[in-house]
């Protein structure tokens, strides 16, 4: 005779949840200031990215990705709440707020999961945890107090007290490049990766969790080891692209090593592109020993990993340096998704051109969480995209930057990956340019008869897309100029 087992109901909603799939660990590979066609899978013949582009053979590579308010602390607001720039609050370079309506590693963590972030955080104050279980910082370059030392620097003196960790001598916002000065052990970089390696060997909790890994290169200084500053020292490197309308800032902008414009010559180009892209297959090795990591651990096909930045870096491009910029090389970002098995049907290896941004990976890992997505959050999820679910996909994005560097410098775009409108806000200027032609935007369309049409019909979606923020903005069904900085919207958390 065969007994039967009967069990409590709250026995039952335990095995129940034990037979349910489990949910996929969250990763999210984060580097400062990347170029998207920095990555061998982007079509750049030159730089050395394998363990990225293996994330986007085994995944997806989001050609169109962008980053709306493409500077450090907006594009981290973006990406802690999943909103965009006016929903958020941050038109322009400013300080993280304490605490926003929606942030992801709270999110994450009402839904059941521990929640670490490893590396550059941006936030204010420091250690402001926004839901995080714990942090542990490389704020490099920021100011240290007596009260405030980051993790990687108070390890850095532990294994080197003697030693200086700026000796390399470049700035946090040099155009030029160098070897690192110090042992290579001693690289924030590998410190970055170390930790976050260390990590998930000792993860024993019962929960799933989320890992951000923030590394703060290829972000100047560019300055990789030795062996990567000699990868490229033959290397054939890309020359900077420079549009005939960008002649205005082929003048020093100042005499320091952080102006923001000026044409430096093709071997000052050179160099620094010789340290960014150091930088960059130097970060793309010590990701390749997080994936390690995870697949030793048999953790591979239980996380989802995204891959993205924050911003770009013109590197000498149309005269430019640094970030803030409507232009590919500063606002386009890499975006790069591997989901594990059974997460969804979907074919590995995609390119999709659909435009995603920064505040898309929140609704993304609260999808893969079985989550609810608050009504707050502008972003969208990208695994429907992955799984070919594209209908009712945002037609275009929309792009911003307050006033940065300089009073000209200040605009609103809108891009739909074929095309991108770009209305400078000091005085009115617009710009044109057919992204699928002319992918460096060399030629400005918007001024040519032929493309007259395609220019005023970008025009009146920027007009829709800015008329609710009122007459400073739109007037009388037109655009208006905006000489002077507005760097937050009325939705900037109040008191902050």
């Amino acid at each position: 005779m065969h007994r039967r087992t009967f069990l409590s109901l709250p026995l039952a909603a335990e095995a129940a949840k034990a037979a349910a799939p489990r949910r996929p660990n969250l990763l999210l590979l984060m580097a400062d200031q990347f170029r998207a066609d920095c990555l061998g899978l982007d079509g750049n013949r030159v730089i050395r990215t394998p363990n990225l582009d293996r994330l986007g053979r085994e995944g997806v590579h989001f050609r169109c990705a962008y980053s709306s308010t493409p500077t450090c602390t907006p594009a981290r607001a973006a990406l802690l709440t999943g909103m965009s720039p006016w929903r958020h609050g941050m038109l322009g370079y400013s300080r993280v707020a304490p605490r926003y309506p929606v942030e992801m590693p709270r999110l994450l963590r009402e839904a059941g999961y521990y929640t670490l972030g490893i590396g550059k955080m941006h936030y204010h104050p420091q250690r402001n945890l926004h839901g995080f279980h714990q942090t542990l910082l490389d704020e490099s370059g920021r100011v240290e107090t007596p009260e405030y030392r980051s993790d990687y620097r108070a390890w850095f003196w532990s294994q080197a007290p003697n030693l200086d960790p700026d000796a390399t001598g470049i700035g946090w916002n040099s155009h030029r490049a160098g070897v690192y000065a110090l042992p290579e052990r001693l690289h924030p970089t590998v410190w970055t990766a170390e930790t976050a390696v260390n990590f998930l060997q000792g993860y024993q909790r019962p929960e799933p969790f989320f890992l951000k890994v923030s590394f703060a290169r290829p972000h100047s200084p560019y300055d990789p080891p030795e062996r990567f500053w000699k990868m490229y020292q033959d290397a054939p490197l890309p020359a900077a692209r420079v549009g005939k309308w960008a002649a205005r800032y082929a003048p020093k902008s100042d005499e320091t090593e952080n102006l923001w414009h000026g044409d430096l010559g093709a071997a000052e180009v050179r160099r620094s592109r010789q340290g960014y892209y150091g930088s960059v297959s130097f970060l793309d090795e010590q990701l390749g020993r997080i994936l390690e990591a995870l697949e030793k651990r048999k953790l591979l096909e239980e996380t989802l990993i995204v891959f993205t930045a924050d911003h770009g870096d013109m590197t000498g491009d149309h005269n430019l340096w640094r970030k803030s910029y409507a232009y590919e090389s500063s606002a386009r970002i890499p975006m790069l998704m591997r989901w594990p098995a059974g997460l969804v049907s979907a074919r590995r290896g995609q390119v999709l051109g659909e435009t995603v941004e920064i505040r898309d990976i929140l609704p993304t890992f609260l999808d893969a969480a079985g989550a609810s997505v608050p009504e707050a959050v502008d972003g969208r999820s990208m695994l429907p995209l992955a799984a070919g679910k594209r209908e009712g996909w945002r037609p275009w994005l929309d792009l911003e930057h307050d006033v940065c560097y300089n009073p000209s410098n200040h605009w609103n775009a809108l891009c739909d990956g074929r095309w991108k409108y770009i209305y400078h806000a000091q005085n009115g200027e617009e710009q044109l340019f057919h992204l699928e032609k002319d992918p460096a935007e060399l030629d400005d369309l918007a001024s040519a008869p032929e493309h007259e049409n395609v220019l005023r019909r970008w025009r009146e979606r920027m007009v829709a897309h800015l008329a609710e923020r009122g007459d400073a903005w739109v007037k009388g069904g037109r655009l208006v100029p905006r000489p002077k900085s507005i760097p937050r919207s009325p939705n900037y958390p109040a008191g902050t």
